[in-house]
């Protein structure tokens, strides 16, 4: 287990384990590494194009202190994630209903004071208690950047894990930060990439951080699948900043037809 992890901790991501194996809701936890390259961008478009599929999905901002999902989906959240987990509300009222059909988003909160609760693991409790509605098909969990203890709660209690990168160098050396700390606890991580030009530069990359990986002899049974890339689009900035999701603005975009693939395969590989 990643070693700022408790003995409470480690019974809570048995117990989530155990839910996910009884309930229909599948759990997928999305990361970076480093800020910046698109991630919630990635997650919200994906929860989108995975409703237009008949999924049910409930999206929880897990970026503690500066979260920006609601910006994404242009609301204004009545409660917030901290809302439940100080008790003030209940799981139920702080799933709320987005503009988009069957996507639900537990909103975090920007500037958000959260030292009380350092490594206590309240926040990756929610996940459990959502998986033990029944009532989604996926839950997306967006993670704030690096790799602090927020962060490290969400990715050890999920065994599906996608991290967004781009071919940025600093980008790929915390991806690579990333892979060493999930190769000692982890079977795989699926990997895509963001502004890119074209599919096989992320598979080029993917290799070498597969090849270097070996060449430093982190765990054998850790995979790294890359699943796909999202190329540069004018049209993913413009509707960033007017508050709208490209692929329901553009389906018919080079971007979203290369996220609809991303979303094949990962159906494929999601536990």
């Amino acid at each position: 287990m990643f070693n700022s992890i408790s003995n409470q901790a480690s019974k809570l991501i048995n117990l989530t384990k155990n839910k996910q194996r009884v309930s229909k809701t599948k759990l997928l936890t999305i990361t970076s590494g480093k800020g910046g390259v698109g991630k919630s961008t990635f997650t919200g478009n994906m929860a989108y194009l995975l409703s237009s599929r008949g999924f049910k999905v409930a999206i929880i901002d897990a970026d503690i202190g500066l979260a920006n999902m609601q910006v994404l989906f242009d609301m204004k959240p009545k409660y917030t994630l901290f809302d439940y987990i100080e008790g003030k509300v209940t799981i139920d009222e702080v799933l709320l209903k987005t503009p988009y059909k069957n996507i639900s988003l537990v909103a975090g909160k920007s500037g958000y004071q959260y030292s009380n609760h350092s490594n206590s693991f309240v926040f990756a409790r929610i996940v459990d208690d959502i998986i033990s509605l029944n009532e989604y098909d996926i839950v997306l969990v967006d993670t704030g950047a690096g790799l602090n203890e927020y962060v490290k709660e969400f990715l050890s209690i999920s065994n599906n894990i996608l991290a967004v990168t781009t071919t940025d160098p600093s980008a790929l050396t915390d991806l690579y930060a990333l892979i060493k700390m999930l190769s000692k606890d982890k079977e795989q991580l699926m990997l895509c990439f963001n502004h890119t030009k074209n599919h096989q530069i992320g598979n080029t990359i993917s290799n070498s951080l597969i090849n270097l990986a070996k060449k430093n002899r982190l765990n054998d049974n850790f995979m790294v699948k890359y699943i796909g890339n999202v190329s540069t689009s004018a049209n993913i900035s413009t509707t960033g900043r007017l508050r709208k999701l490209f692929s329901y603005e553009f389906k018919n975009d080079d971007s979203t037809k290369q996220l609809q693939a991303i979303i094949d395969t990962l159906l494929k590989n999601i536990k």
